[in-house]
């Protein structure tokens, strides 16, 4: 049983370690975002920062109308991030989990 345990805990650091390695990859994964007729344009990371805004000169106009392109893209691309982000995460999450009977977190 000593053994199992351990063999458990060396899994679970190495998933771990293949955690932090998948996010230091989803830095490098770009998301972009638009508004419906291209005006505004958004491109976030996978851990969800933000690398580029780009906004076409007519909204620049109408302040109230930035504001929200800038909420409606913005959470249309983080919603994006956040899927892309879980999706990863979460597979390599569950490649890595020993098999504990009882507990299946992950189904």
């Amino acid at each position: 049983m000593f053994g199992d345990i351990m063999g458990m805990m060396g899994k679970i650091k190495e998933t771990q370690q293949k955690i932090e390695e998948t996010k230091k990859r989803l830095d490098t994964v770009l998301v972009d975002e638009q508004s419906n007729d291209g005006l505004l344009k958004i491109t976030l990371t996978a851990n969800r920062q933000v690398k580029a805004i780009t906004v076409d000169d007519s909204l620049l106009e109408d302040k109230e109308q930035l504001e929200d392109y800038l909420i409606m893209v913005m959470n249309k691309a983080l919603d994006k991030a956040s899927a892309v982000n879980e999706a990863e995460l979460g597979a390599v999450a569950k490649e890595g989990m020993p098999n504990i009977p009882g507990l299946d977190m992950f189904s």
